[in-house]
């Protein structure tokens, strides 16, 4: 990731006490993160995407810096930044579902499904309503698929923020991409479609 380990942890300290230099030193550290993290996110643009990057960091970044949040670490902003980008994918998905409605369910990659057009919104809606699922039932799988997903971090990464062993992450990242094809091809099966997992 972009910035170095402490420099984001030591600015979100300073700026919880209200330092205004810190707070102008983090924001385009914070920013060019979100970025990157939104670039994940939308990939393979095509020209028919609705939702750019730029303006997905922009919500975010509004949201984040909103929060009176004692961030404790680097970490932790990434897994409430991952938690905010999933939420404005989501409301963004049921705001165009509503608007519009989506066709039929098909057969996409897991992974495409956090690329947002509007045709997928129903997709994503769906992978939502898993992941939310998943977290009653194995809370930190759910958090796995949602760090490793939504936050684009690696194996090592997720295993830091959540104070695992890669191993246990790559066991239930496993398990997890195996429950989630499973629930939602069941969903997709009810809509007359399929939605799966690579």
């Amino acid at each position: 990731m972009g910035a170095p380990h402490g420099e984001i942890t030591q600015l979100l300290a300073r700026v919880r006490t209200g330092d205004e230099q810190a707070n102008a030193q983090l924001a385009p550290l914070i920013y060019d993160e979100l970025r990157r993290l939104a670039a994940y996110y939308i990939r393979s643009e095509r020209p028919d995407h609705t939702l750019q990057a730029t303006a997905l960091v922009h919500e975010a970044y509004i949201k984040l810096v909103g929060q009176d949040i004692d961030w404790q670490s680097r970490a932790h902003f990434f897994a409430v930044a991952a938690q905010v980008m999933r939420r404005v994918l989501v409301d963004y998905a049921r705001a165009a579902k509503a608007d519009k409605r989506a066709g039929k369910l098909h057969r996409i990659p897991l992974e495409s499904a956090l690329v947002y057009a509007e045709e997928q919104s129903g997709e994503l809606i769906a992978l939502d309503e898993a992941l939310e699922r998943l977290g009653q039932w194995d809370p930190r799988q759910s958090r796995i698929v949602e760090l490793r997903f939504f936050a684009g971090l690696s194996v090592e990464e997720t295993a830091e923020v959540l104070g695992i062993s890669t191993r246990t992450v790559k066991r239930d990242w496993s398990m997890a991409r195996a429950w989630l094809y499973s629930e939602l091809t069941k969903v997709a099966g009810n809509d007359c479609g399929t939605v799966g997992a690579t």
